[in-house]
């Protein structure tokens, strides 16, 4: 696809314009849960002021803080993952990829109030990670399944180089009951797969559940070190890699 094909598929899910710029680290998780013979996720509609996506459903995700590299973590990235995240990005490091999925985790908790980990005494000065210490919850990482990436094309008023994680609901340790501290979100919903194709989705968030999808029919637990379809804009036209 073209940039200016793009660039008319999706007016309607980013505001174009703006200056030059670079795409900013990002993390989002897309949260599951099988039952029976479907497996759900977790979305979220954003809401219409943002320039980002406006009014769109989502996962739970935002800016990566280089900061939260240092939080202390019941345990880490499982080493195949590790090497994925480090292996195929430019200013690639260990503490880098470990923030890409700490802030994934954060902002599953500032979002949709749902704190990843394991039981255990946690202690911070973060503010953003008061709701773990709070609750004696120790974040952990182990479980986090990379499934893929997109750098937002140039552009936009905003743009993003997005990795997607995966953990399941088993994965999360507490469930706040009036949902996360932010408003980022207006709803969220847990909703199969297979009909998130009539939901309100800007077209990078429909392709990512389309490749996770196939990804889980070859591979229900999503075993470490799977494959990672990678999206950008290079030469002029959008494409898409396997790392």
């Amino acid at each position: 696809m073209t940039r200016s094909e793009l660039d008319k598929v999706e007016s309607k899910d980013f505001a174009l314009g703006g200056q030059p710029m670079r795409p900013r680290d990002a993390a989002t998780l897309i949260l599951l849960d099988r039952i029976g013979s479907q497996t759900h996720v977790l979305m979220g509609k954003r809401h219409r002021r943002h320039a980002f996506m406006p009014g769109k459903f989502v996962f739970p995700g935002g800016r990566t803080d280089p900061a939260d590299s240092r939080i202390a973590v019941a345990e880490g990235l499982h080493p195949a993952e590790e090497a994925k995240l480090v292996g195929n990005g430019y200013r690639a490091s260990a503490a880098r990829a470990r923030a890409i999925a700490l802030s994934a985790v954060r902002e599953t908790y500032e979002e949709a109030g749902l704190l990843i980990g394991k039981p255990g005494e946690f202690s911070t000065t973060r503010e953003d990670w008061q709701g773990f210490a709070q609750h004696s919850v120790k974040p952990s990482l182990e479980t986090l399944r990379y499934v893929a990436r997109a750098i937002t094309p140039p552009g936009r008023v905003r743009r993003f180089d997005t990795r997607f994680l995966a953990a399941w609901k088993r994965d999360v340790a507490v469930t706040l009951p009036d949902g996360g501290p932010t408003d980022e979100l207006e709803e969220l919903v847990w909703i199969p797969i297979s009909e998130t194709a009539d939901m309100d989705l800007a077209g990078i968030t429909r392709t990512v559940l389309q490749e996770l999808d196939k990804r889980l029919q070859a591979d229900p637990d999503l075993s470490p070190g799977g494959q990672v379809p990678f999206y950008r804009m290079l030469h002029g036209r959008f494409t898409r890699v396997i790392v």
